[in-house]
C-alpha cells in the first residue's frame, strides 16, 4: 500500500509568517474567503505596496522581498482567490479581469494615496488590469515576468491563445512537480528545486482540478492585460529573467512599442521568478523605483 507523503507546508507557512512579523488576516470578497499577510499600516508619506503572486503559487513567494524591503513600508500580500489559503469555488470565474476586480474590492478598504502594485507572472497580468481599473490608479506598477504579454509585437490581442505550458505548470505526479520547480528557475536542477518539491508537492498534487480550472479561465482571455497597457499606464517597471521558459524574454520587446515609458530590467542568468532567484537585486531595483515615484 502506498503511504501518502505528509503535507508539511501548513506548519512551514506558519513559522515563516512569525519570522516575517506579518499578520495573517482574512476578508470576504465576491463570495471568496481571501487570506492575506499584512506588515505595517498605512502611514502618510510611506508607500503601501501590494504584492501579487503567480499561478500555482502563493503569498509566501514574496517572503524574501518582505525581509528586504524597508521595515516602515506598508505591505499587503494576498493569496489570490482560488490559490494558497484563499478559497477556491468551482462555480467562479478566474479570468484576469475577474481576479483584478476581486482584489480591487479588497483594496477599497484601505485608505492610501501612495499605492504601488507589483505582480509576478499571473500576478503581473492581474496587476496590469488593476492599474487601469482601480478607482484611484496606483502610483507605480511593477511586472515580473508577467503573463498576458504577447510574444510577438504584432500579435492579435483578441485572438485565441494556445500554449502547452500547462504540462509544466499543472503537475500530474512527483516527477512533474520536480520538473515544474526547475522550469520556473533557469532550467537547471537545484537543491532548492528538490526542497520545494518535497515541501509543496503534496499541496500541488491535491489541487490539480482547481489549477486546471483556473488555468483554463486564464487562457480564455490570455492577452487581456496587454489590451490595458499603453501610454496611459501609470509609471511602469518591468523586471524579467533572460532564462525564462514560461514567459520568454522576447515578450520584453512588446513593451518597447506599447509602453515606451517603461523602465526595463533584464536579469542575466535568471528564470521566471526574480524575487526568489535574485531577491536582493530585484528588491533594490523595485525600492529605488518606488522611492522616485512616492514624493
Amino acid at each position: 500500500m502506498r503511504i501518502p507523503a505528509p503535507n508539511l507546508w501548513p506548519a512551514a507557512r506558519t513559522g515563516q509568517r512569525w519570522l516575517l512579523r506579518a499578520r495573517r488576516k482574512e476578508a470576504l470578497v465576491d463570495g471568496h474567503r481571501l487570506v492575506f499577510l499584512e506588515r505595517g499600516r498605512p502611514t502618510p508619506g510611506k508607500p503601501t505596496l501590494v504584492l501579487i503572486h503567480g499561478f500555482a503559487a502563493m503569498k509566501e513567494n514574496w517572503a524574501l522581498w518582505m525581509q528586504m524591503l524597508p521595515a516602515d513600508w506598508h505591505l499587503l500580500v494576498p493569496d489570490v482567490p482560488g490559490l494558497g489559503e484563499s478559497q477556491y469555488r468551482p462555480d467562479a470565474c478566474y479570468r484576469y479581469e475577474s481576479q483584478a476586480r476581486r482584489l480591487g474590492q479588497w483594496l477599497s478598504g484601505y485608505a492610501t494615496d501612495n499605492l504601488h502594485i507589483a505582480g509576478s507572472s499571473m500576478g503581473g497580468a492581474i496587476a496590469s488590469v488593476m492599474a487601469h481599473t482601480l478607482d484611484r490608479p496606483p502610483r507605480t506598477v511593477t511586472l515580473l515576468n508577467s503573463a498576458g504579454i504577447p510574444e510577438q509585437p504584432d500579435a492579435d490581442l483578441n485572438a485565441p491563445f494556445k500554449t502547452d505550458r500547462d504540462a509544466i505548470l499543472i503537475p500530474r505526479d512527483w516527477s512533474g512537480v520536480y520538473r515544474m520547480f526547475n522550469s520556473v528557475g533557469d532550467g537547471k536542477p537545484t537543491l532548492r528545486g528538490l526542497a520545494m518539491t518535497g515541501l509543496l508537492g503534496p499541496d500541488l498534487l491535491q489541487r490539480r482540478d482547481s489549477l486546471r480550472h483556473i488555468f483554463n479561465d486564464m487562457l480564455a482571455d490570455q492577452l487581456a492585460p496587454a489590451r490595458y497597457l499603453g501610454t496611459g499606464t501609470p509609471p511602469l517597471q518591468v523586471q524579467w529573467g533572460d532564462k525564462d521558459v514560461i514567459t520568454p524574454t522576447r515578450c520584453v520587446d512588446w513593451f518597447g512599442t506599447a509602453t515606451p515609458h517603461a523602465e526595463v530590467h533584464v536579469f542575466r542568468g535568471v528564470g521566471h521568478l526574480p524575487m526568489l532567484e535574485k531577491p536582493g537585486r530585484s528588491a533594490r531595483v523595485l525600492e529605488d523605483f518606488i522611492r522616485r515615484h512616492s514624493q
